[in-house]
């Protein structure tokens, strides 16, 4: 069989895979994208609650709390849910993830992130400019209910902490909830809004539209296995149903599954998996919800989508593999059911995905240290739609040979030794 060439193959069509892509492509490289779906946004791209935080400056980190890892611990909390089986192999790494998120730590990671985040939106822009699909971004921002003065509180001081750092959030009480969303109802202790992040009302939509876009520019979207691949003279190579694909680069953006390519080429990544589930559900009668809204105080969140209302809950801790566990969507449909008037399921059964997370919570994005022509783009924690298109142009910055717009440093591979 005949092999296909091109300078750069992209493994993983997810969002952050489709937009380094699209970066490169931007650049004048000749991109093969490649996925084991014959479609993009298939995976962790499809199912997430449809945010561009270009607000959230600090990453989701370990609680340094007493009281609130010991309700973790019990394992009867809404928004984190684990597998005692998987614990052992968890634990190195949660020790890790404790470690880095000391409060010297947390800002560490912020100020090495806060570059991307705040072009996160931009980049995005850009792209649904690009690919004439602006009905996909709304610019609703996103509101964080409170039913506990103390949470609230907690959250103002952190607010006043992140206004230092451009960003603006706007401190609601009960009269302000009801004027901005009418139908929902529950006794808050306040709420705040945040206006500037972008909202996706079909997230796996997107990742499509920007495959679209990639493949009417003369992209090449193939669908083959990843773990196929292997250096060879003159590049990297990966088997196709119709042949291998060639190139000199290649880029591994798999996600969480980013491990079954880089651990047999030797590397040791400390990546694991936060699992998390949605459902999705009609609004009841003519209820609308204007806003995606978190429920802070009971760990699920509600989002306006084109296909119903989402409820997407916190974090699993389990074997990336394990058969689903939904549990939190059992504990908080409830509560969410109370909270806004919602209707009839419209998928048949809760949709479960991944997040590839490092014990940092910030991405892998360069140079792999022992293999020519291999890059890095994973990792990207709860932020993989935000921070996709900024990432691609991060590693399409270093491709090419263009001075990054930021000091790609912090996410090197290196940093793990």
């Amino acid at each position: 069989m005949a092999e296909l060439k091109a300078d750069v193959l992209v493994l993983g069509a997810g969002m952050v895979g489709v937009s380094a892509a699209l970066h490169l492509q931007q650049r004048g490289r000749n991109v093969v994208l490649i996925d084991k779906h014959e479609r993009a946004g298939e995976e962790t791209s499809y199912g997430n609650a449809g945010l561009i935080e270009c607000a959230s400056v600090f990453p989701y980190m370990f609680p340094r709390d007493f009281s609130q890892i010991l309700k973790y611990a019990l394992n009867r909390s809404p928004d984190v849910h684990y597998h005692l089986n998987a614990l052992p192999g968890f634990l190195p790494w949660m020790t890790r993830y404790f470690l880095n998120s000391s409060p010297a730590g947390a800002l560490r990671s912020a100020m090495a992130a806060l570059p991307l985040i705040r072009r996160s939106l931009t980049e995005h822009e850009a792209l649904i400019a690009e690919a004439g699909v602006p009905e996909l971004l709304r610019r609703t921002g996103w509101i964080k209910l409170f039913r506990s003065e103390t949470t609230m509180a907690k959250s103002i001081k952190e607010l006043e902490r992140d206004r230092t750092y451009g960003i603006t959030g706007d401190v609601l009480d009960a009269n302000d909830i009801a004027a901005r969303e009418p139908n929902l109802s529950g006794d808050f202790a306040g709420a705040i809004h945040w206006p500037a992040p972008g909202f996706i009302p079909d997230p796996g939509g997107l990742a499509k539209a920007y495959a679209s876009l990639f493949i009417k520019k003369g992209g090449r979207f193939l669908a083959a296995d990843a773990r196929t691949l292997e250096q060879g003279n003159g590049g990297w190579r990966v088997a196709g149903t119709n042949g291998a694909i060639v190139a000199r680069d290649v880029v591994l953006a798999l996600g969480p599954w980013s491990d079954e390519v880089f651990r047999p080429l030797g590397y040791d990544i400390p990546l694991k998996t936060k699992r998390g589930y949605h459902i999705q559900l009609s609004p009841s009668g003519n209820a609308v919800l204007h806003h995606p809204v978190l429920d802070a105080d009971r760990g699920y969140l509600l989002a306006p989508m084109n296909r119903g209302i989402r409820l997407t809950t916190g974090a699993e801790f389990a074997r990336r593999d394990a058969p689903p566990t939904p549990v939190q969507i059992e504990r908080t449909l409830p509560m969410a059911r109370a909270m806004f008037p919602l209707g009839d399921t419209i998928e048949n059964k809760a949709w479960m995905g991944a997040r590839p997370c490092l014990p940092d919570m910030l991405p892998v994005i360069g140079k792999a240290p022992r293999h020519k022509g291999l890059w890095f783009d994973f990792g990207h924690q709860h932020h993989g739609l935000t921070l996709g298109p900024v990432s691609g142009r991060l590693l399409a910055d270093m491709i090419t040979g263009v001075t990054p717009f930021t000091d790609p440093k912090a996410f090197s591979v290196e940093r793990f030794g």
